[in-house]
């Protein structure tokens, strides 16, 4: 099989109570932060969501947000795969799993869950995202990005919570 070429970012960055800088992390097993996805994690192979690492998530945290998506694609931002309400001593998602106890919200692609890379044409960089909230997101399981986002302005519009979007590789 002809293996796809992908970039690959991960982004993430937050800072609780405005003042307490925090180093939380993602990664993944499967490939590296400015390298290619695997063809396994995408359309053209079983379309699985890889492995994930977190790490550094401040104690004040009382959940996480996990985003993927494409800025890249032909009609704007497409989101892949949005997961609120994940406990914040969540260090691993498995591989093809949603964190246990977490709410998977509907993709771009209609769906409640992961939903791999799968470009038209061209290089896409596709984004892995994760933030720490200090408070749980009170979301109907049908939500979309847009209401994500809202939820997570919301939250920082209260001054509990300043999401700080910064990349750790390109």
């Amino acid at each position: 099989m002809k293996p796809i070429w992908f970039a690959l970012a991960i982004f993430l960055g937050v800072t609780l109570n405005m003042n307490a800088a925090t180093s939380i992390s993602i990664t993944s097993p499967a490939f590296q932060g400015g390298g290619d996805i695997p063809a396994k994690f995408t359309c053209n192979g079983t379309n699985v969501s890889p492995g994930l690492q977190i790490s550094g998530v401040p104690n004040e945290a009382k959940s996480l947000v996990l985003i993927v998506d494409d800025p890249d694609a032909p009609r704007g931002l497409f989101t892949h795969w949005i997961v609120w309400n994940i406990d914040p001593k969540t260090t691993q998602v498995a591989e093809n799993s949603a964190p246990a106890g977490a709410v998977q919200g509907t993709s771009d692609f209609g769906k409640r869950n992961y939903g791999g890379p799968c470009p038209p044409s061209g290089t896409h960089r596709y984004f892995f995202k994760i933030f720490a909230l200090d408070t749980k997101l009170d979301l109907k399981p049908s939500a979309r990005r847009a209401e994500l986002d809202a939820a997570i302005t919301i939250s920082a519009s209260n001054n509990s919570l300043r999401v700080v979007v910064s990349p750790i590789c390109v």
